[in-house]
């Protein structure tokens, strides 16, 4: 800026110095006592000190024939050099005709809208919606697995996301050790694409097109007791073991009874058996707990309903019988130690290597060992619809809603088959009262 001359009463003429420019010392310096103050540095930038000491660089100029402001940015976090580079991306706007407010405020609504349609953001809302009929552990279960994916893309717009970066989350997985956990995810990931394209967010599903890309985790063969003979002498190892604590004998004797998974029987509550001092005993096991589709955990429709047999009533009022002054917990079979949660993930493992069964039988081969025995029987002496009903007692059903619905009318010849493998298997055994240790 050229300097003016003035005229002074006593020195002549004489010429007003240019503006000096602000320095970071100045700025870090600048304090007010109890009205905003405003630094000049050039072209209309300044610094904006409030009463209560918080300072951000604004520019103030003319649009439309209008006086206007813009925020930059906070002091010390926008610094003087990129505050003045700030100030002159904002005049190259002006000389193109272009108002740096309303860019500004269009570039904040982007952002905005970009937030609502991340991954992240979508994955939150859809566990929101799905939680609501989830069980809080099936729940937290879910989140932590969707932990996975939220980690990769989590800020990324959902539209932005490929079959290519979904491929290499999988990988990466598989790469970890993971296979089972891969797949899982990526059930999850397709999950939440779906619900993105169901809210009006996505176009396509990057998930879905990579489902054959993954292989298949390998599938270990369990090692079961397959004859009536040897499943009789499994069990009756198995409750010979000396010293093992009675919460895990009888999850371990119903869990033999009834063929459901292990981690079922595990975490069976008191609240899910109806009937017990009737002639027709349930187990309404929760769809939540099952090996299903994930839409289907949440849909009361696929709770798996167990007939019991009179021996595996006669477990759970056991159990409830012993519970003692662990009655308000909600485990049937509750952990050592008062730790007021289930019998731990390895207990049945470790009570079947005790018996000696390591290679021989483990707690899944309850499943084999029922449906192949059964099956075999069947094949001689049942009726002609006994081998499917076999298939629903393992909770083998097809791929269809109607089979929800067709489920209970099945229940009656599921209650004999499930007797008879009962009368079968615990011939001259003990009632389960035998497996508890002595009062006293």
């Amino acid at each position: 800026m050229a300097a003016r001359t003035l005229w002074g009463p006593r020195l002549g003429p004489r010429k007003r110095p240019p503006p000096v420019a602000l320095t970071e010392a100045a700025c870090r310096a600048a304090k007010t006592d109890d009205r905003p103050l405003k630094l000049y540095d050039a072209n209309g930038l300044f610094l904006y000190v409030t009463a209560t000491g918080l300072k951000s660089w604004r520019l103030k100029y003319r649009f439309a024939e209008r006086e206007k402001k813009l925020v930059l940015g906070r002091y010390p976090t926008l610094s003087l050099k990129d505050a003045r580079g700030k100030a002159a991306a904002a005049r190259l706007a002006l000389s193109e005709g272009r108002d740096p407010a309303a860019e500004k405020a269009r570039a904040k609504a982007r952002s905005a809208e970009a937030a609502v349609n991340s991954f992240g953001a979508i994955a939150e809302e859809w566990l929101g919606e799905k939680s609501r009929s989830w069980t809080p552990r099936f729940a937290k279960q879910m989140r932590g697995r969707t932990a996975n994916a939220v980690r990769a893309f989590g800020k990324q717009p959902v539209e932005a996301i490929t079959p290519m970066d979904v491929l290499a989350l999988m990988r990466r997985l598989q790469a970890r050790g993971a296979p089972s956990m891969a797949q899982r995810v990526l059930q999850l990931t397709d999950s939440i694409f779906a619900f993105a394209i169901a809210t009006g967010r996505a176009q396509q599903n990057p998930a879905a097109s990579i489902r054959g890309a993954l292989p298949q985790p390998t599938r270990r063969r369990r090692p079961a007791a397959l004859t009536l003979p040897k499943a009789r002498a499994t069990l009756e190892a198995i409750e010979s073991v000396p010293e093992a604590w009675w919460p895990t004998l009888l999850c371990s004797r119903l869990t033999a009874l009834t063929a459901v998974r292990p981690g079922v029987a595990r975490l069976a509550e008191v609240g899910e058996f109806e009937e017990l001092s009737g002639t027709e005993p349930l187990w309404r096991i929760p769809a939540a707990k099952m090996k299903l589709k994930l839409e289907e955990k949440g849909d009361a429709r696929f709770d798996f309903v167990v007939p019991l047999s009179r021996q595996a009533a006669a477990v759970v009022t056991t159990a409830l019988s012993r519970r003692g002054p662990r009655a308000k917990a909600t485990w049937l079979f509750p952990g050592e130690l008062g730790s007021g949660g289930p019998i731990n993930e390895n207990a049945l493992s470790d009570l079947y290597r005790a018996a000696g069964l390591q290679g021989k039988h483990v707690p899944h081969g309850w499943r084999a060992s029922f449906s192949t025995i059964m099956n075999e029987w069947a094949a001689e002496e049942g009726d002609e619809h006994d081998r499917r009903i076999l298939d629903l007692m393992l909770a083998h059903f097809p791929d269809t809603v109607e089979v929800a619905y067709n489920r209970a009318s099945y229940r009656p010849r599921r209650r004999a088959l499930g007797q008879l493998w009962a009368d079968r298997l615990l011939e001259g055994f003990p009632e389960p009262g035998s497996l508890l240790p002595p009062q006293g």
